[in-house]
């Protein structure tokens, strides 16, 4: 029976019955508007990126790239796809709490056994919250990831000469280091690595959702459930068949009667040959 529920519920994930088809939803819709959301413009704003700047320079202005002004806007961007990233864990996790409705409804095997289903839901469903933690865990990692080590090359590959007429870096005054061309070429700078950053995580947080979640339900759903069965007695497993004392007493007494019958027949069986 509950390899029948396993078997529905995989066919669900799989495409042979509805359903499954909403996890695509996820990434191929909800992630991409959600990241689209950030507040990027925001926080890249010229008023911004001029106060992040001058409180990381400190009492000493930078002298050519302001690279701690650089990390931390950095930072604060990055931090803003924890959010989407843990929604499409969330999201996902919703949809194999319905599979798992859906499947234990439509096994037939099961409904004759309300307490059946109702250890089947439970089991499946603490499993999913420990694929869910699994997976929250995997895609803040993959932010923190972004946010621990950044992609140096792609900075060295941005033009950071100055505009033609201006200073030279070397000998520019402190003040223009805080005009608005060098702000805002800054906040650009900083939003063409975040978009970078973005498209990467685009694919990646699906990967990791899918990898964590929906691959481990279809492998290991039920098997805390096994184990756990397999260690109940008797009474208890036919409290969760709903099976009534006296039906179960009678099956046995059956089950007794067939083995003496087996047993009697081999034993004439074995004299009538002789």
């Amino acid at each position: 029976m509950c390899r029948a529920f396993d078997r529905v519920f995989r066919e669900h994930l799989d495409g042979g019955r509805a359903g499954g088809d909403r996890i695509y939803l996820v990434f191929d819709n909800q992630l991409p508007a959600a990241l689209k959301k950030l507040p990027f413009d925001r926080h890249l704003s010229l008023q911004n990126v001029r106060k992040v700047v001058s409180e990381a320079d400190g009492y000493q202005p930078h002298l050519i790239a302001p690279e701690q002004g650089y990390r931390r806007l950095i930072d604060g961007s990055l931090s803003f796809f924890k959010g989407p990233a843990e929604a499409s864990v969330d999201a996902v996790h919703f949809v194999l709490k319905e599979l798992v409705r859906k499947s234990i409804a439509e096994t037939q095997e099961l409904k004759r056994f309300p307490t059946l289903q109702s250890d089947i839901a439970a089991a499946a469903n603490e499993a999913l919250e420990r694929f869910r933690d699994d997976s929250r865990k995997t895609v803040l990692r993959l932010v923190e990831m972004e946010s621990s080590y950044l992609t140096v090359e792609f900075f060295r590959k941005l033009p950071m000469e100055p505009e033609k007429g201006g200073p030279t870096p070397n000998t520019a005054p402190t003040s223009d280091r805080y005009s608005e061309n060098h702000l805002r070429r800054i906040g650009s700078n900083v939003s063409a690595y975040i978009g970078m950053v973005c498209d990467t995580l685009k694919h990646s947080i699906p990967k990791a959702v899918v990898y964590c979640q929906v691959r481990e339900a279809k492998r290991s759903l039920l098997n805390y459930f096994y184990t756990q069965i397999g260690k109940r007695e008797k009474k208890q497993l036919g409290a969760m068949l709903d099976e009534d004392p006296q039906l179960m007493e009678k099956r046995e007494g059956i089950a007794k009667k067939l083995k003496l019958y087996k047993s009697a027949r081999d034993e004439i069986d074995s004299v009538a040959w002789k």
